[in-house]
């Protein structure tokens, strides 16, 4: 099987051994256990088989309004949206194997360079290949959408709607795909960033701003049209509430409301007048904070415990960034801090 149990203790796993499952339309065992989708065996001839191992997999695991998934089909399988619509856009990548998306009577096919995406709606198909394996990341369409309002200023006309396929060699699709890599990798580990508020809410954030801008839907062009007029204020606002609230989970749609703008405005007034992203200013402003705090120690409370308290969750990318930033290590300031 593609995926390693051993990889997937931190998932909800569904595994089917049993071909019937995928082949009896009155089946009611998991996977097939509700409305909203069906997975179906192409080939019946496999239901008088008998198997020790998993012939399908499915692994989940929810991560605020995002739900990551691994998937894995020894043979051929058909999914289905059923008539219980799943509101969230998908976006697949394949690790092994094809599979085509048939929706709006258009077919997709991808493989491992390129990748598909849509909105779970009644009639959708998924067809995969024999022995493949995918990665999924799902996104529920409402904090998508209210995203997409935010950086656009505006309420949307009509529901967000992406090209079926994707190219994840390229620009920042390929940034979206090393993060869903990442983020595979990262929530197999305790104490990572799935088990941090703030480091979540960051992740939330980077992860929507990369779908939004790097993947082509019928909002992009407007989205692309660049800044527009602004005030300093914006920035000395949304700095001041980063900094009240740099150990808190806070989104950018909250640094907005709180600097008085939109979200598409918060990021035109920094690119201007700080040459850089508001979600980068945080990081800064987080990285700040830790080096304050560990110039005063705690007894008893560790580096790794005041990082973590800032949404720092990778002890190495948090060290690089930190010697990056002051130009020493986290624990060489700390002992400065006790002479």
């Amino acid at each position: 099987m593609p995926v390693d149990p051993a990889a997937l203790t931190t998932f909800d796993v569904i595994n089917v051994l049993d071909p019937s499952v995928l082949l009896d339309p009155s089946s009611r065992v998991p996977p097939n256990d509700t409305q909203v989708r069906r997975y179906q065996l192409q080939d019946r001839g496999l239901v008088r088989e008998r198997f020790d191992r998993p012939i399908t997999t499915i692994a989940e695991r929810r991560l605020g309004s995002m739900v990551i998934a691994h998937g894995a089909d020894r043979f051929a399988t058909r999914i289905d949206v059923g008539p219980d619509e799943i509101a969230s856009y998908c976006f697949t990548a394949l690790s092994r194997g094809r599979a085509k998306l048939i929706q709006h009577g258009t077919e997709t096919t991808n493989s491992a360079a390129s990748g598909l995406v849509f909105r779970a709606t009644p009639g959708t198909q998924i067809l995969t290949s024999d022995v493949n394996a995918r990665q999924s990341l799902w996104i529920e369409a409402a904090a998508l959408e209210h995203a997409l309002e935010g950086m656009l200023g505006n309420r949307l006309r009509e529901r967000l709607a992406f090209k079926p396929g994707i190219d994840w060699t390229r620009g920042l699709a390929a940034s979206l795909r090393g993060q869903i890599d990442f983020l595979m990798h990262e929530i197999k580990r305790q104490n990572g960033v799935a088990d941090n508020p703030v480091a979540l809410a960051s992740m939330t954030d980077l992860l929507l701003s990369l779908v939004l801008r790097g993947i082509p839907h019928n909002y992009l062009e407007q989205l692309e049209r660049g800044p527009f007029g602004a005030v300093p204020a914006y920035v000395r606002r949304a700095e001041e509430f980063m900094r009240a609230n740099a150990a808190a989970p806070i989104r950018m749609e909250h640094v907005a409301a709180a600097a008085g703008c939109s979200v598409r405005t918060l990021n035109a007034v920094f690119r201007q007048f700080r040459d850089t992203t508001p979600l980068a200013a945080l990081h800064q402003i987080r990285l700040e904070q830790v080096h304050a705090v560990l110039g005063h120690p705690v007894a008893g409370v560790s580096i790794a415990e005041v990082a973590r308290g800032y949404g720092f969750t990778n002890p190495g990318r948090f060290a690089a960034a930190y010697r990056r930033r002051f130009r020493e290590s986290p624990a060489e300031t700390a002992r400065r801090g006790v002479r």
